[in-house]
């Protein structure tokens, strides 16, 4: 069986007008239109395809990739608002509904909005929903450190809330934060913390004494590659940190710190020197 909603690798049958017919080792077949067809491609090659149901309703093949799977969260733009819903770019040639009653609230054009991708059990269509709570979990499975993939949420006062491996519930707070988060993308974190409620606080860096050595060698490079001496140190602000080293303060306190210790520096409220 094809499903809806998944990448296949098939076969290709034979060509026809509009397109070439692909097949699978238990007959099943599928179109895939002229526009998607690579120069190169002939009978008997394999190829890799997204299968998805197109605007009139018909089973169809791409080789578009799409912006995010079936039970996947997704950071994604409003293109339309019709009498049905809104509709969201998933990177396809057909757009994603979110019907109204699957909208937390009114949606606009041109918004940046947060979804959950799922396929409709009674019309085996992509759709997409904003009631992102029903679609997470209690975190399980994971470990403080763990290296984990972020989906990011709305913007609150105290951070962004983060949709973690797809499945759990998160904050990155704006203290872990140091540059231009890129909108509509994951972005990988690490866990910070685990908490009761069953949510994870993430943050962007590695954090803990155990991680520092790739800071420590970063901080000796930059000072390398500067004469023995960089524009930052103890009083110098996050910004400023991360612009040069692309480390939180958190994190290039404690490798200074350690690299003092070492006798590798010497550290002051504005640079930190190289130790002749």
């Amino acid at each position: 069986m094809i499903d809806i909603g998944q990448d296949h690798n098939l076969t290709v049958l034979r060509f026809t007008s509009v397109g070439a017919f692909l097949g699978n080792n238990i007959g099943d077949e599928i179109l895939l239109p002229n526009k998607y067809i690579p120069k190169d491609l002939e009978v008997n090659d394999t190829i890799n395809v997204f299968v998805y149901k197109d605007s009139e309703d018909r089973p169809i093949a791409t080789t578009l990739t799409p912006k995010a799977y079936p039970n996947q969260f997704a950071r994604l733009e409003v293109t339309d608002v019709s009498r049905v819903g809104a509709f969201v770019d998933i990177g396809l040639e057909k757009e994603v509904l979110i019907p109204f009653r699957e909208q937390s609230r009114n949606l606009e054009r041109g918004q940046w909005v947060t979804v959950f991708i799922y396929l409709d059990e009674t019309s085996n269509r992509l759709v997409a929903s904003t009631k992102l709570h029903k679609f997470t979990q209690k975190a399980e499975g994971l470990e403080v450190g763990d290296e984990v993939e972020l989906v990011l949420g709305p913007k609150t006062d105290i951070g962004y809330k983060v949709f973690v491996n797809h499945k759990f519930q998160g904050m990155l707070y704006h203290n872990e934060v140091f540059t231009k988060l890129p909108l509509g993308a994951s972005i990988n974190g690490f866990v910070a913390k685990i908490r009761e409620d069953g949510k994870v606080d993430v943050r962007l860096q590695q954090d803990g004494y155990e991680h520092l050595s790739q800071f420590d060698q970063k901080i000796l490079e930059a000072l390398e590659e500067h004469g023995g001496e960089i524009p930052v140190g103890d009083k110098s602000n996050p910004e400023e940190i991360y612009d040069l080293l692309g480390m939180s303060k958190k994190n290039f306190k404690k490798a200074v710190g350690a690299l003092y210790k070492a006798g590798k520096v010497l550290p002051d409220s504005q640079t930190t020197k190289l130790k002749q």
